[in-house]
């Protein structure tokens, strides 16, 4: 995947910045990053699903100008449902051994175990991970899944959710300054229900 990178105050892919303390009640790298599920820590090759069907596309333009398509093999991807608000969290990055890359966090409200759901609002956070910069929409507003279906994986609990949706208005960065349109995004990757009571 071509990326570039054109306002991250100096950061490129494979470089990192000094770290900067963020504003109180901001996003963090930690706050945002990925669900603590237990496939975070598993051995072997990274793959999103083991059904060999996830993937993560999208379309980003501002300071950061990517045209991402990446398949199943060498995606991690994690989900789990949220309290507040109610809903599913899922994230996807590529394991690009130890450089710096992107890290999508999704937050869907709205969204139960197993059912299908249309016009969901969606907060979305892009962390450029090693270069500490974070780009959110700090609400739900701004993006929409407008078509999402699920169906169980072998796991109990686990399901393989599809989702496909747009952003109207851009993620702007946590710290200084730059912004940063997902204009579109279409994903396929777990959430594991009962990851709670893992």
């Amino acid at each position: 995947m071509g990326v570039a990178v054109s306002a991250l105050a100096g950061a490129s892919f494979g470089l990192t910045n000094p770290s900067q303390a963020a504003p109180p009640g901001a996003p963090t790298a930690a706050s945002t990053a990925a669900p603590t599920t237990a496939s975070s820590a598993a051995p072997g090759p990274a793959a999103c699903l083991t059904s060999g069907d996830g993937y993560f596309r999208a379309h980003l333009a501002g300071a950061i100008e990517a045209q991402v398509d990446w398949p199943n093999s060498g995606t991690r991807c994690e989900g789990e449902p949220r309290d507040k608000p109610p809903g599913v969290r899922l994230s996807f990055r590529r394991a690009h051994g130890g450089k710096t890359d992107l890290l999508f966090v999704f937050g869907i409200t709205g969204v139960s175990k197993g059912k299908p759901a249309h016009e969901a609002g969606t907060n979305l956070t892009v962390i450029v991970q090693g270069a500490n910069r974070i780009f959110s929409t700090l609400g739900d507003s701004r993006c929409t899944v407008d078509s999402l279906t699920q169906r169980p994986l072998d796991k109990p609990g686990v399901f393989r959710v599809e989702a496909r949706g747009f952003c109207t208005q851009p993620a702007h960065a946590v710290r200084g300054a730059g912004a940063v349109l997902v204009s579109t995004f279409e994903f396929a990757g777990p959430v594991n229900y009962d990851a709670h009571n893992d």
